[in-house]
């Protein structure tokens, strides 16, 4: 006598969160990120003869043309150096993660169609990436504020807290970024012009107080000034930020990390369609 069997059928009503769905595939699969993490950096850097010291050498070059434009032809102080070289290092990182997420989940469309993986990963080990650079790029701001006469303080112990917050407001910016390009991929070049405008509008290569009053709220509607100052705070004026730098700039990166993670995920099933 046969037996019917009963198939298992997907209720997707009995799906948890997407958004906490996602977070806990992402865990399941975090040797994957790790794994990606290698390859950006092994790839990037591959055919290059002076490899990853590059993320070194690119920051610490634009340093030094700011520094003798800025100190050499318009007077400015020789620790205007110090102040350039950790505002590049905040503001590469994030363009470059921003970037990079987008770019990743495009090209990865492949393996999405293919297999399945959490749609954040692309996103995630970019940012991570990003932070492996940030590291290798303290290397030569040390020896700039040696070079310079700024003595590194103990407050930079403190920086691993700014890196997270400008890594959480690189990632919700990125998943949203990625969410948008799936549907519309020309943002990937629109948003090489925002770059360039965002550029300017932070206190990357300037002192806000240089801008007129009336300019001065326009960088203070700017996320990135509250997490290059953060981080620069210790590196530059030598002392732990206050707790309600540290509130603010962290409220900010959270927020913004939960609107992108919680759109991304609400869209991630869509992505293997679309790319």
């Amino acid at each position: 006598m046969n037996k019917t069997e009963t198939l298992p059928v997907y209720d997707s009503s009995q799906r948890g969160l997407p958004a906490l769905e996602e977070l806990r595939e992402l865990y399941r699969y975090h040797n994957l990120v790790f794994q990606t993490v290698r390859r950006n950096i092994v790839v990037r850097y591959k055919r290059s003869v002076l490899g990853i010291a590059w993320t070194m050498l690119n920051p610490l070059g634009t340093t030094l043309i700011l520094t003798f434009v800025f100190s050499r032809v318009f007077g400015g102080p020789a620790t205007y150096a110090v102040y350039v070289l950790s505002g590049l290092i905040c503001w590469t990182f994030f363009a470059q993660a921003t970037n990079d997420s987008m770019h990743n989940l495009i090209w990865g469309g492949g393996l999405i169609r293919r297999i399945y993986v959490p749609r954040t990963v692309f996103a995630v080990s970019s940012v991570v990436t990003g932070l492996v650079n940030i590291a290798l790029a303290l290397v030569p701001l040390l020896v700039v504020m040696l070079v310079t006469g700024i003595t590194p303080q103990w407050s930079m112990l403190v920086l691993p807290i700014p890196a997270l917050f400008l890594a959480m407001f690189a990632l919700g910016v990125g998943l949203l970024l990625s969410a948008v390009a799936i549907y519309f991929t020309d943002v990937t070049e629109m948003y090489t012009i925002v770059l360039t405008a965002w550029f300017y509008l932070s206190p990357v290569i300037y002192k806000p107080d240089l801008l007129p009053e009336k300019f001065a709220w326009i960088v203070m509607l700017n996320p990135m000034y509250y997490l290059i100052n953060l981080f620069r705070i210790p590196i530059y004026d030598g002392r732990v930020p206050t707790l309600q730098e540290f509130l603010v700039t962290g409220g900010i990166a959270l927020v913004t990390l939960l609107i992108g993670w919680f759109i991304f995920s609400q869209k991630a099933d869509e992505f293997a369609y679309r790319v």
